[in-house]
């Protein structure tokens, strides 16, 4: 589909005016971030349920429910003070698809290592010695200590292979970017560093606006696409992931619907 950048643009603008609202999220994983106004929580609970969105939305959603109500309200309070053996008789009967409990205990007690060591996930993402935002360097470094603890498998992606890493960062959209739908707290990331949740909705939404011609979701489909939002808007290049990712995932609202109002002459979603 061929449509000049502020025509583009400006239809982008329509759809994040109308549906870049929370009314939209549920059933979105993002709904359990907002029971966590202070940050160190935030980010705990961020980074577990971004590594269980995969799959349907309902089991996503009754899985990570489980998880974090066995963990309690102060989700720092639990990962600074739990035992390993506690953990562990906490999650022994888990399993969601290919996750098992070592998996997430794993996850777990290397978040509780990264914590001790540098206080936050958020300290840890970003201390890079040049001083620069390096989102597969942060994401690597939060890895590798988790990988320490234990075998997490593959709840955290490694951004060293050719992945999209789409888990990844969607826990970084959340955590960096703040608006009425992504609560923010990470204020030391700027959001112009961020790079595309690429799902299959976004897969086929970049294709349709002319971003990527790749046959896969992978990293390189997933720097294409957030080069191409990127040239709409150079300080905030995710910021159309929520709106336009509603298409095709609620009801009422598909892709087919989204590519005729991208094209058509209309002012109005």
């Amino acid at each position: 589909m061929r449509i000049g950048l502020q025509k583009l643009k400006s239809k982008l603008d329509q759809l994040y005016s109308v549906y870049n609202r929370k009314q939209y999220v549920d059933p979105d994983p993002l709904l359990f971030l907002y029971n966590y106004p202070d940050v160190r929580d935030r980010e705990i609970a961020g980074i577990i349920v971004s590594s269980l969105a995969y799959g349907r939305v309902a089991m996503i959603m009754q899985t990570v429910s489980a998880v974090l109500e066995k963990m309690g309200p102060d989700l720092y309070e639990f990962i600074m003070n739990a035992e390993p053996k506690t953990i562990s008789c906490l999650f022994q009967n888990f399993k969601y698809r290919f996750a098992t409990a070592d998996h997430l205990c794993a996850l777990i007690m290397g978040l509780q290592a990264v914590i001790a060591d540098y206080g936050s996930l958020s300290t840890c993402f970003t201390m890079d010695p040049t001083g620069k935002t390096d989102l597969s360097g942060g994401l690597a470094r939060i890895r590798a200590y988790v990988l320490r603890a234990g075998d997490a498998g593959h709840l955290l992606a490694d951004p060293g292979k050719t992945s999209a890493c789409k888990r990844s960062h969607l826990f970084l959209r959340w955590m960096v970017r703040k608006d009425q739908v992504d609560p923010g707290g990470w204020s030391n990331v700027p959001a112009a560093a961020l790079t595309c949740p690429v799902d299959a909705h976004m897969f086929k939404i970049g294709h349709m606006l002319g971003f990527t011609k790749r046959r896969s979701a992978d990293g390189i489909c997933a720097a294409q696409i957030t080069e191409g939002f990127r040239r709409i808007s150079p300080d905030d290049p995710v910021k159309y992931d929520f709106c336009l990712t509603r298409f095709g995932i609620r009801n009422g609202l598909d892709l087919a619907e989204l590519e005729q109002f991208l094209k058509s002459d209309s002012h109005h979603v």
